[in-house]
């Protein structure tokens, strides 16, 4: 077992070189070299909340403007992610102190709020909204120290430093609300070897900002912008009251230090976890877990299969005169075509067009060309290989069907391009109703909209058309044993062969083997956090279709030992199990992580946490079924049937 053990990890060890090595070099991102005094333009990315779940643009809050605002030109992915990156009028020059400046254009003339915006801004600092900004493709973060719990001597030399993404808008105390309005900006730069006759040129290598709450009669401003902060001990906040105007001055100041960091490993900081070691320790864990099970599993069945073609290819008189039993009593109808055979050629045709999905964006993930700092690159990735992959759906959907003695491939492919992605494009729509009606940026504009529509109608469509022909014309999928043309009856089922207790039953092995990886990712989604570790994914991805295969092919050997022939749609259900157990933990992290308790936030919640169910149930059900058919096929063909 601790061989075993020494092994895995050895294997993880590779994984995560292979991915760490690669993971920040990104093709295509190359990168900016900066002279002393050049510009380096701060951008704002947007407001979240992970209370809310609802983004806003950065200029929906009274800040200070440019003189001319422009928005970058963005990728599908930070559309649909609620991204809308634009200028801002800091003045940040690369190498070049900054004590306190005035923002706005009018140097010792404060902003006045109306009450209007100061009821949204202190609705905004209530509902725990983050402003995100980036300087060179950099997020902003804010450095969090605390003392972790070690020894009493060590605790005075040593504190533990994490980074928050983004900064906080303001804070509340008691009933009060009281707006961040003064950035200590931290820029931190590498300095780059150059021969001594060319000048120094630097690379931004990190971002960071100390927010702070200073009120208005503290700063004292001047005629040039200038301003003094007052000392920390003797200064109030700015306090924001909802029910009248507001004074107040948005500040700045920019300190730049030298830093050791390569520019290929600048992201290295807002990747820090906490938490590795748990991560290493439950991938072992899962990982020996079912590999030991699937030994177990496979023993039995192999085992027990050998002892029942051995007994069933005994050619003795004895046994003519004895009755058949088990699984060989349905030879003649275990390939009767089910009921409904297009709607489930189509689902596990939209099954297999996810499956290599998934699997293509884990696997170049994990090669670091859709880390982080390309914003938006995984799911813009997502969608092109969902609609492309949509030949290969087509093909294995179009052989199915024809095997299921199916005559209308036109009507095949049609429900094939449309069912699933139908169903999620109807889900979206109306999420994407309520958002619109809260004015958030999370909104997908209407023009992309139409851009999505016509890739779906445009790419995916002809190409799951053409899949589908080629597939139907292919020879259909060549089934050992005849089918009797009578249909056999099936004996009274004992309790636990009912369909719900197979759902519960063939769930917890797949659920349990990527339940820790779950969190993670739920984490990336709802607390805006960044997930990166893509070579474990890639582990537990493998991991889960080892399960989901091996529990599908036991739940249709006791089918089918039962006497029960009508394993087609029950072997894609039941394999589909652990996705209900992925409800239950998205209902049990709604309740025990989240802080979310509006209607609409939490109607999103649960909108696009059934997409995932529902996506997560086609694939685990595809790879199951698969997996049971060609099991099937194997043991019927290796009995003589007269």
């Amino acid at each position: 077992f601790s061989f075993l053990q020494e092994r895995l990890r050895y294997v993880l060890s590779l994984l995560l070189l292979l991915h760490s090595t690669n993971s920040f070099y990104v093709p295509g991102v190359a990168p900016i070299n900066f002279h002393r005094n050049d510009p380096v333009e701060i951008k704002a990315v947007k407001l979240t909340s992970s209370r809310t779940q609802l983004p806003y643009e950065y200029y929906s809050l009274p800040f200070c403007q440019p003189s001319k605002i422009t928005y970058k030109a963005e990728n599908l992915g930070e559309v649909l992610r609620g991204d809308r990156i634009v200028n801002t009028p800091f003045q940040v020059s690369m190498n070049v102190e900054k004590k306190c400046e005035v923002l706005c254009n009018f140097p010792n003339k404060p902003v006045t709020l109306t009450v209007e915006q100061s009821k949204l801004i202190a609705e905004r600092i209530r509902e725990d909204y983050y402003v995100h900004l980036i300087a060179d493709n950099l997020p902003v973060a804010t450095r969090l120290e605390f003392y972790s719990n070690r020894e009493e001597e060590e605790k005075k030399k040593e504190k533990d430093v994490q980074f928050e993404h983004g900064y906080r808008l303001g804070f509340m105390d008691g009933n009060k609300f009281y707006l961040h309005n003064h950035l200590s900006f931290i820029l931190y730069y590498h300095r780059e070897d150059v021969e001594e006759s060319q000048e120094h040129t630097y690379r931004v290598v990190r971002f960071e900002v100390i927010p702070q709450s200073i009120k208005l009669e503290d700063l004292k401003a001047d005629e040039k912008s200038m301003c003094t902060l007052p000392e920390a001990t003797g200064s109030a906040p700015q306090e924001i009251d909802p029910t009248k105007e507001n004074q107040l001055l948005f500040t700045y100041s920019v300190h730049w230090e030298e830093s050791d960091i390569k520019w290929a490993s600048r992201w290295d900081t807002y990747l820090t976890m906490s938490d590795v070691q748990i991560h290493w320790f439950s991938i072992i864990n899962s990982v020996v877990v079912v590999f030991f099970l699937s030994g177990i599993l496979s023993m039995i069945i192999i085992r027990t299969l050998r002892k029942d073609i051995a007994n069933y290819n005994k050619e003795d008189d004895i046994e003519d005169t004895m009755e058949e039993s088990g699984w060989k009593l349905v030879h003649g109808d275990v390939f009767r075509p089910p009921q409904y055979p297009m709607i489930l050629s189509s689902l596990l045709g939209s099954g297999i067009q996810l499956f290599c999905m998934i699997l293509i964006v884990i696997f170049v993930a994990m090669l670091g060309m859709l880390s982080p700092s390309s914003r938006g690159a995984l799911m813009t990735t997502a969608c092109f290989l969902f609609m492309f992959m949509g030949v290969f759906g087509g093909f294995f959907a179009g052989r199915l069907y024809r095997t299921l003695k199916g005559h209308r491939w036109k009507k095949g492919a049609f429900c094939t391009a449309t069912l699933y992605p139908g169903v999620v494009f109807g889900i979206c729509f109306i999420l994407n109703c309520f958002i619109w009606g809260k004015h958030s940026s999370g909104a997908v504009p209407f023009p992309t909209m139409v851009a999505l529509l016509c890739m779906w109608f445009g790419i995916s469509l002809p190409l799951v058309y053409l899949g589908y022909y080629f597939g139907f014309r292919k020879q259909p999928y060549d089934n050992p044993v005849r089918t009797n043309q009578i249909p056999r009856q099936i004996p009274e089922q004992r309790w636990y062969m009912n369909k719900f207790v197979g759902i519960l039953m063939a769930g917890i092995l797949p659920f349990g083997a990527m339940f820790i990886e779950l969190f993670f990712i739920f984490s990336a989604i709802w607390e805006n956090q960044f997930y990166y570790l893509f070579g474990f994914l890639f582990l537990v991805f493998i991991i889960l279709v080892v399960s989901c295969s091996q529990i599908s092919i036991v739940m249709v050997y006791f089918q089918l030992c039962a006497e029960d022939y009508r394993w087609w749609w029950r072997t894609f259900l039941v394999s589909g199990g652990s996705a209900f157990y992925v409800l239950i933990y998205a209902v049990f992290y709604f309740v025990n992580k989240l802080d979310i308790v509006e209607f609409i936030p939490s109607l999103l919640y649960f909108g696009y946490t059934a997409l995932m169910v529902l996506s997560f149930w086609l694939l685990t059900g595809t790879i199951g079924f698969y997996a049971a058919y060609m099991f099937v096929r194997k043991i019927y063909a290796a009995v003589k049937i007269d």
